[in-house]
This record gives C-alpha cells, structure tokens and sequence, in this order.
C-alpha cells in the first residue's frame, strides 16, 4: 500500500483538488475480472514430461490454436486457467495418463483500451491480465501540468455495477486520500476509453493585484477569485462583471456583481462557471 500511494503521489498532479460531485463511485469489492483471450493472444502451453507437445501458439482469427495430437482447439473467450482445464481434459481422454498442463498468456495482443486527454502518452494501450486504472495511467506516464486530476472511463461494451455506461473519478493532490487509491483499483475491460480532463480556468482582470487565469476549484465563487489574484487594488470598484459564455447556445452573458453587498452578507457569492471572465473596473474620480 505505501508503494501504491507513492506511484500515486507522483502520478496526480500537485494542487488538483477534490470535486464535490463524484458520481458514481467504484465498489472496492468488485475483483477485476479474469483475462479472456482473444485472436492474436500468444499462449505459452507446457505440458510438463512430455516437451515436444509444448507450443507457444497464435490465437488464430477464427478463436482456435494448433497443438500435437489435439489439432486445433478453440479457445477464444476463454481464461488461461480455463484453457488449461480444457486441455488436460482432452489430453487425459485419449493420449496421456494424468497430463500436468500450464497454460499462460505470453503477449497480450487482443483486446485494448484508449487514453486520451491531458496524459503524457496517449494511445492505445493493451490489456494485459487483470488490468486496473493505475496499471494504464502508469503507462500513460502519468497526468500533464495541465490535468485537472479528474478522469472519466467511458464504457463501450457493457455497463459498471451501478449501470452506468460512463464512471467519472476525481482525484486530490499531492497527498493521497484513502478514496484515490481505490479509484485507482478500478477495473478495466476491452473498448474502454480512459479522459483525463484538463484544468477548468476562470480570468480575472483589471483593478486586481495580479490579473490572471486561475484553476476553477470545488465552489470557487467570486470573491475567492478576486481574493487569489491579491485582492482589489486601492483604484477598484467594487461593482465587477462576469462575463460568461453559454456552452450550449454560445451566448455571452454578463453579470453585475456588488462585492461589498457580497462582504457585508447582503447578497449570495456568485458561483463561477468554467471559462468565466471577472473583470474589476477602475473608480472614476
């Protein structure tokens, strides 16, 4: 477990913040389903006394390998522990007495699953064996400066044990809370696609200490934007704008926001949205 929250804690990016909503959320309890193999899966078969029926066959297009004696034999959705039953099955009724088979996968080269997003590696990355979301991010080499720390597995074929064809998980920062490493243990399976979401940034500008874009975190609202731009300079208004952009309709909408009626309790702080832009006018004397 420490070795995991160390990969851990140089996986995620420092300063990534937990969201509010995390929906759904992984059943610890749920094992990763065993590796069924697939046309172009190499196996290792030994069969231990008798090496010359050893082989390390090519699941071949139509599901089957060849092997001595049994010729070809289907295997295609089938684990290699059931693989291996399969075959000492069929050894032992005609060829050999009490058969001692091993049946290994020795390159995975069938099923796959997709990262993309704000990950160093992107691509197409195999399945091999009971594969989790820490094995593939690893492979990924880990999330960019520019990860939110948020990911979303989108599943193509089947559902996840809610029901839901889509799981979305959020993790903290540089210190790893006990829900970041069972995220990481969730499963994965053929098809799924694997989004690192990139940083949701709000813009403040004008009669601020330091203008600039700064991460959308958990409930930032106006005033603690303002706030981490250093505050308003001796020159602001405390009338500001926030000017926002529909991502649905691509319209602009500006708001009129009172920061002193905010501090002194008088009105609600303004919730912001990703992409908002607050601007702080300069007073006219």
């Amino acid at each position: 477990m420490k070795a995991l929250a160390l990969l851990l804690a140089a996986l995620v990016l420092p300063g990534a913040r937990m969201e509010a909503q995390e929906a759904p959320r992984p059943t610890p309890a749920t094992p990763p389903p065993e590796y069924v193999v697939g046309p172009g899966d190499i196996l290792q078969v030994t069969v231990y006394g008798n090496e010359e029926l050893s082989r390390a066959p090519t699941v071949q297009p139509n599901g089957t390998i060849g092997l001595p004696l049994l010729g070809d034999v289907a295997v295609t959705g089938l684990s290699a522990s059931e693989i291996q039953r399969k075959l000492t099955a069929l050894l032992a009724r005609d060829f050999l007495v009490n058969p001692q088979v091993e049946v290994k996968v020795k390159e995975y080269q069938s099923q796959f699953v997709s990262v993309v997003g704000e990950v160093n590696n992107p691509g197409r990355k195999p399945l091999r064996g009971r594969t989790r979301l820490f094995d593939v991010l690893i492979e990924a080499g880990g999330f960019t400066p520019r990860a939110s720390g948020e990911v979303v597995i989108t599943r193509r074929e089947g559902t996840f044990d809610n029901g839901g064809h889509s799981l979305r998980l959020q993790f903290s920062g540089a210190s790893p809370a006990p829900r970041d490493l069972v995220n990481l243990e969730v499963p994965l399976q053929n098809g799924d696609l694997i989004t690192a979401s990139a940083k949701y940034y709000v813009t403040v500008e004008g009669e601020v200490v330091r203008p600039g874009r700064y991460p959308l975190e958990e409930e930032t609202t106006i005033s603690t934007a303002v706030s981490a731009a250093g505050g308003l300079t001796r020159f602001a208004k405390n009338d500001v704008r926030v000017r926002r952009v529909s991502p649905e309709t691509g319209k602009t909408e500006i708001l009129e926001v009172d920061l002193k009626a905010i501090r002194n309790g008088k009105v609600t702080d303004l919730v912001l949205r990703p992409n908002d832009v607050i601007t702080v006018p300069r007073k006219l004397f």
